[in-house]
């Protein structure tokens, strides 16, 4: 028999119930928190109810498994996106109606996981969410992250940098499991001995343990009993105290044993600009994948037993970009000196269980250690990854016969560094970049002397977003309309959304758009009214930039233009078009100066059009304070234009592109990424392409000269020259030379201007006046943001799941 849904009546007793007997309080008396938390147990309740309904089919059809293994996951809270997949909102709200409870106050009392940053992570969440939806079996796999990235405070225009205390309160979602730990081990040396019969053996002495404890958060599949797990690695020291060092008065001492293993799950990317940030980079990323591997190994053993042939037909590895690749060699050491197998049977499973995606094609961003430090911290690994260099580079030689600088270049050990990208790319079934642009790129130039032995090894899956969480949670207002003009299948079948195309001529459906569109610029001031005392008027555009803090990703070509139409209003008093507010939400890396001086100036930007009685009347600038899923829940619904600016060759696809066209913005952007498939797929007429494409970008590097743009347009020149002459922060007329000098002249004997910032600023501006006057022309306007939404069914991560299942991992759906 099916899950039946709690009635509003069992909602409402439950809640009560919980408050009573959890907290000794009535309704009337309880804290916000309270009722929060006597809410999410609901909730947890039915999900937990399902996951038991469901729990061990996998194990009776003894379906194969997929472990994917993030650094990041960055799910949001957990409480709305819970109930909408139980699609049982409705009787929630009505449960909340009858007992006075306001829903956004509740909501607002869970904290944000700490578990992500950027896009890496938001996919990886998307991807667990369209996993349980479509029925396959899954388990995510990340660090426990104590104190996650950090939580961002605007002081005096800088970035400042918090601790993020969300696990201060405890995680209602998540389940303890510490009768699963696992130990990781580190240091030593490792011996060689003869075991039983006759076999060399190795083991690593002399090191220490971490103790890995795993927490599982339940992940529900819409409308379905299908649970998976997302599993988190919380490091814990096997020795507690050093009773003999406390005993002398040595308590420092006592402890630092525990607080050395401790630091693992500490925070996530700490930084690495010094060689014990690279030691805890490196231990992190060994520590989550060690006991990853370890747990799919123990339960491969007790589904199937030491059936060794059967491994990669059920089990499945994804290493989702670089940092889980030492996945790689402690799959075959676990399979070597602990299961006993010999090292071409070890290699043969491990190639043909594990793939890798890649994130990137920014040469700083394919990881290395240096080798010493691997060989000191991971003495088994290093022999291992030794050996695989050795195979690898034999079988290159008979390809490249005395080509050692190419063979150099594709080695996994080479010039003292350990090449994590070449250990995926040579010891993975599958490689695929994340949009066909990218795909290509890697094929052409990232690993095109690796693709050129295996081409087919080599795929191209365009990344996808859950249109549950992005459009049904975060914007019901514009849910509702499309349910009421198409009907609601599109919720489970999101490729139905071009049924809507239809409506995009409809003057109706435009109007009651807009309406919708206007109620979510509405939330959003009040929003940030709230958060950050800033006073938004929504009959501006709301134009948004909202990603990451990176060079590549060129806010910088943003604030440039901001500053040109400042320009212009200062010197034409005639100058006019519409209103408009651009809004930026980013974090940058803490040791990213030049990221962190990005801010300062789009903070810097905002204060200077403040006080200018015209610009103040025509523009706004503001930037998002702590920019995180939540914030994006409300922010997507609002934007009218999507920023999508980066360097063309550079994003391997982007996922905000995608939720802001599926919320109904028009992209402003490159042909890079994701962003020429949403060209292709919404046309030429409802977009806005500017700059060089990734072939001129890749020519400009040996012809492209800065200082010619800034010679020969008068506007560009009158911009950047504001960063030296003291218009942007008179009391430190060099704050931002910096800057000036990078897109001019370059830094340490680099390229000038490297991102072409300066090379697309002029095409860009040009582009970005056309659309603000296209704006007024609102029957244009709302025609071309109808097929936007309607346009972004094919970006549903439920068809980049589809496409990873039918070409890499061939996962079963269960049937429940």
């Amino acid at each position: 028999m099916g899950y039946q849904n709690m009635t509003e009546e069992q909602i409402a007793q439950s809640i009560v119930s919980k408050l009573q007997r959890h907290y000794g309080c009535e309704l009337a008396d309880a804290t916000p928190n309270q009722i929060y938390q006597a809410v999410a147990s609901t909730v947890r309740d039915e999900i937990m109810q399902r996951r038991s309904e469901s729990r061990g089919v996998r194990k009776e059809t003894k379906s194969k498994k997929l472990y994917y293994l993030s650094a990041e996951f960055l799910v949001g809270r957990a409480l709305h996106n819970n109930m909408i997949a139980l699609t049982n909102e409705r009787n929630y709200q009505e449960a909340f109606r009858k007992l006075g409870i306001d829903k956004s106050l509740i909501f607002e009392q869970e904290p944000e996981p700490g578990l992500g940053n950027g896009g890496l992570g938001r996919l990886a969440a998307c991807f667990l969410d369209s996993l349980s939806a479509l029925k396959l079996p899954a388990m995510g796999c990340t660090i426990r992250y104590e104190y996650g990235l950090f939580r961002q405070k605007i002081v005096d225009g800088y970035q400042v940098e918090m601790p993020d205390n969300w696990l201060d309160n405890g995680n209602l979602w998540e389940i303890a499991r510490p009768d699963q730990a696992v130990e990781v081990y580190f240091g030593g040396i490792v011996e060689q001995y003869v075991d039983g019969i006759g076999r060399t053996r190795f083991r690593q002495t002399g090191g220490y343990t971490v103790e890995a404890v795993p927490y599982e958060m339940p992940v529900l599949g819409y409308d379905s009993t299908m649970v998976n797990m997302l599993r988190t690695w919380s490091a814990r020291s096997p020795k507690t105290i050093d009773m003999p060092s406390f005993n002398r008065g040595e308590y420092v001492r006592a402890v630092e044993q525990k607080e050395l293993a401790e630091v693992i799950s500490k925070v996530l990317y700490p930084e690495d600009n010094h060689a014990a940030g690279k030691e805890l980079r490196m231990k992190q990323q060994y520590f989550f994948s060690s006991a990853s591997v370890q747990h799919a190994v123990k339960d491969f053993i007790k589904v199937h037993g030491r059936e060794w042939d059967l491994f990669s037909d059920k089990v499945a590895i994804h290493i989702n970009d670089t940092h889980p690749g030492m996945a790689i060699p402690e799959l075959m050491r676990i399979l070597i000196d602990e299961q006993g197998l010999d090292w071409d049977r070890a290699e043969d499973i491990a190639r043909k269980t594990c793939a890798y995606t890649n994130h990137t094609v920014l040469q700083e961003a394919l990881e290395r250690w240096p080798e010493e430090m691997v060989e000191r911290l991971l003495p088994r690994i290093y022999m291992i990854l030794k050996e695989l260099n050795e195979h690898l580079c034999k079988k290159l030689w008979e390809v490249y016969t005395g080509q050692w600088e190419r063979i150099g270049r594709m080695a996994i050990i080479g010039y003292g560094q350990v090449h994590m990208a070449n250990l995926c790319v040579s010891m993975c079934h599958s490689v695929n970049g994340v949009s066909q642009i990218h795909a290509d790129i890697l094929r052409r130039q990232t690993f095109h002397d690796f693709y050129l032995i295996e081409p087919d090894r080599f795929l191209g899956i365009t990344n996808g977003i859950t249109h549950r969480r992005w459009l049904v949670q975060a914007n019901p207002g514009l849910s509702g309309l499309v349910d009421d003009a198409i009907g609601d299948t599109w919720r489970k079948h999101p490729e139905r959304l071009i049924d809507l195309l239809p409506f995009a001529d409809d003057r109706a459906f435009r109007e009651k758009f807009d309406f919708v569109k206007c109620r979510n610029k509405q939330a959003l001031a009040a929003y940030l009214r709230r958060r950050q005392g800033v006073q938004l008027d929504t009959c501006h555009i709301f134009d948004v930039q909202a990603k990451r803090m990176h060079e590549y990703k060129r806010q910088l070509l943003n604030a440039l233009s901001i500053l040109m139409l400042y320009d212009r209003i200062d010197r034409d008093p005639s100058f006019d078009f519409h209103p408009v507010t651009f809004l930026f939400g980013a974090k940058a890396a803490p040791g990213f100066y030049r990221a962190k001086l990005i801010i300062r100036l789009i903070n810097a930007i905002a204060q200077m059009v403040a006080k200018h009685p015209r610009a103040a009347k025509l523009i706004k600038v503001v930037f998002l304070e702590n920019y995180c899923v939540s914030a994006a829940e409300v922010l997507m619904p609002a934007t009218e234009v999507s920023e999508q600016l980066s360097t063309a060759g550079k994003e391997a696809s982007g996922t905000g592109n995608m939720k802001f066209m599926m919320n109904g913005a028009v992209t402003i952007g490159t042909m890079d990424g994701a962003n020429v498939e949403i060209f292709q797929s919404v046309g030429k007429d409802n977009i806005y392409i500017f700059g060089l494409s990734a072939e001129e970008v890749e020519r400009g590097y040996a012809t492209y000269r800065a200082s010619a743009i800034f010679e020969t347009n008068a506007d560009v020149r009158r911009a950047l020259t504001m960063l030296i002459d003291g218009t942007l922060s008179p009391d430190n007329p060099h704050l931002f030379q910096e800057l000036y000098h990078a897109l001019l002249f370059g830094d340490g004997g680099g390229m000038a201007d490297p991102y072409f910032v300066l090379k697309d600023l002029p095409d860009y501006h040009r582009c970005r006046q056309h659309l603000m006057k296209d704006y007024d022309d609102r029957e244009k306007w709302l025609s071309m943001a109808v097929r936007n939404v309607a346009s972004s069914g094919v970006f549903s991560s439920d068809r980049t799941i589809a496409e990873y299942n039918q070409k890499i991992w061939h996962l079963k759906p269960l049937e429940l």
